[in-house]
């Protein structure tokens, strides 16, 4: 099982479906364990009544069916579906209206779903954040320039039952990237990674749920997109450069005839 989530965890995103696929097959026995602990790349689906889209994942699905935010419904329809709570299906309405800010605030487009359920022991609940931007020339993005392009972003929040005014927090944040280009500038170039992060806070409830599990995404957000940035592009571009330097660095190395 470790070997299997440590292949995974170094798999491009794009092909992490396929060997997830591949390993089922090959490990039976920890099917609901991989289920559970690998993230796939977000498929989004459209709500006619809303006409909206809504992003698939393993905490919005009952059965075959995915339940949207916009509507409250499952597609295709299902009978003794799994639905939240009147309290927290209000705070979830709420959360998908504020998410939706933030994604163009930050994101300039893409899509985005909040998920709510409560925890088993009815101590608390669990909250998902997800979202997607296709960054591709045919994407709905704003810069759409490369030729594939895709970010997204899962973050699950556990929130712990209220005791004197305090409540615990834990959120772990999954981001997976990919993109290609293919020009003539610069050629045909691909990369694609993930990179997860947990963090655990305890915090006044005085301003809410919402105000406590917004902050907590938007500092490990971005916490991870430096992580990234200096992972990702800051290596890559550090080896292209050690490998192939720019024409006006190898004149400068070059000796005067």
């Amino acid at each position: 099982m470790e070997a299997a989530l440590g292949l995974l965890r170094r798999m491009p995103p794009k092909q992490s479906e396929t060997a997830l696929s591949a390993l089922l097959s090959l490990l039976p026995q920890h099917s609901s364990d991989l289920l559970s602990q690998v993230d796939l790349p977000l498929q989004v689906l459209r709500d006619a009544e809303s006409r909206k889209d809504f992003i698939l994942c393993e905490y919005n699905r009952d059965a075959d069916s995915y339940r949207s935010p916009w509507s409250n419904k499952y597609h295709p329809p299902l009978e003794d579906a799994l639905y939240p709570s009147s309290e927290l299906r209000k705070l979830e309405v709420e959360a998908n209206d504020i998410f939706a800010i933030y994604r163009d605030q930050y994101y300039e487009g893409g899509i985005s779903s909040v998920y709510m359920w409560e925890e088993d022991d009815n101590e608390g609940f669990v909250a998902c954040f997800l979202i997607k931007k296709d960054g591709s020339k045919s994407g709905h993005g704003r810069r759409g320039c490369l030729e594939e392009g895709a970010w997204d972003a899962i973050h699950v929040i556990q929130v712990g039952p209220e005791e004197e005014e305090m409540a615990q927090y834990c959120l772990t944040s999954t981001i997976m990237l990919s993109l290609a280009t293919d020009d003539e500038p610069s050629g045909k170039f691909g990369l694609s990674g993930s990179i997860r992060r947990q963090m655990k806070m305890e915090l006044a409830v005085a301003e809410g749920h919402l105000c406590n599990m917004g902050r907590m995404i938007e500092e490990l957000e971005g916490k991870l997109r430096n992580s990234l940035d200096q992972v990702y592009f800051g290596k890559t571009r550090e080896m292209v450069c050690t490998l192939r330097p720019p024409a006006e660095i190898v004149q400068m190395r070059l000796p005067d005839s």
